[in-house]
């Protein structure tokens, strides 16, 4: 299904972030991402541990204690956060792997960071992962693809300035 907010001039491309179902960012089970609190996106229910850059920017945050966390810059001054999980900043990094820095350039595809999702599992909580638009810079979301099964690297979510 896609979810039309808004259509403007040029269109530019975020790519999925991970294997897995596309989920509605209202459908998150955690009033924080549901309800928008930290903004617009989109969830995926992971297939396998791996989190992907969904475009090329550079890390502006890497949440270093947890691991579970990474934002991202892009060259337009779209702001966003890839979340892996509800309730995983109390693991403390267990279960977790970074594979970037803040400060440092990454490009679409790149590995971003990988967990354990049975470690997850087994401390009884869920592996869903966001992605939020922390700030958009004046850039309209057009449509996300949600309810699809995605592999990483395929387009999720259009993005027009």
């Amino acid at each position: 299904m896609f979810k039309n907010l808004f259509n403007k001039n040029k269109n530019k491309v975020f790519y999925a972030f991970a294997d897995g179902v596309s989920i509605d960012l209202s459908k998150v089970n955690d009033e924080m991402f549901s309800q928008k609190m930290m903004g617009e996106g989109i969830a995926i229910k992971p297939s396998e541990g791996k989190i992907y850059s969904p475009c090329d920017g550079t890390i502006a945050a890497v949440m270093k204690e947890s691991k579970h966390a990474v934002g991202i810059r892009t060259k337009d001054g779209v702001e966003f956060l890839i979340h892996v999980g509800i309730d995983t900043v109390a693991l403390n990094g267990e279960g977790f792997e970074l594979h970037c820095e803040e400060g440092k350039a990454v490009k679409k595809g790149d590995l971003l960071l990988s967990f354990d999702r049975n470690f997850i599992k087994e401390k009884g909580l869920d592996d869903i992962t966001m992605l939020v638009i922390s700030e958009p810079n004046n850039h309209k979301i057009v449509s996300f693809r949600t309810g699809m099964s995605m592999n990483a690297k395929e387009e999720i979510l259009l993005e027009y300035n």
